[in-house]
């Protein structure tokens, strides 16, 4: 089993910038490709970002250029740095993680994020 927690989602302006962190912890070993989701109210929940354990990463086309994964994978960490951020961009963030098998899916509690016009 893997538990994630996710932190730093909040109230901005537009513009403004935020960084999530998602922290893995449990059985750490079996997490393969890690990243986010999220779903605004009324929407259906879209890939936000994805990284591999290797650093390959891809985007939604609408967060190209303003917002950038990482992960440091000996903290078992992923992380989503978002800049220039915009109201459309207001949703509540989930992480999740992928074991190296495709097995199972692993998910966080969820962060809001507020852009403010």
């Amino acid at each position: 089993q893997v538990q994630l927690v996710e932190s730093g989602g909040g109230l901005v302006q537009a513009g403004g910038s935020l960084r999530l962190s998602c922290a893995a912890s449990g059985s750490t070993f079996s997490i393969g490709p890690m990243g986010w989701y999220r779903q605004a109210p009324g929407k259906q929940r879209e890939l936000v970002a994805a990284i591999t354990s290797g650093g390959s990463t891809n985007y939604l086309d609408s967060v190209k250029g303003r917002f950038t994964i990482s992960r440091d994978n000996a903290k078992s960490t992923v992380y989503l740095q978002m800049n220039s951020l915009k109201p459309e961009d207001t949703a509540v963030y989930y992480c999740y993680a992928t074991t190296w098998n495709g097995a199972y899916n692993y998910w966080g509690q969820g962060t809001q994020v507020t852009v403010s016009s």
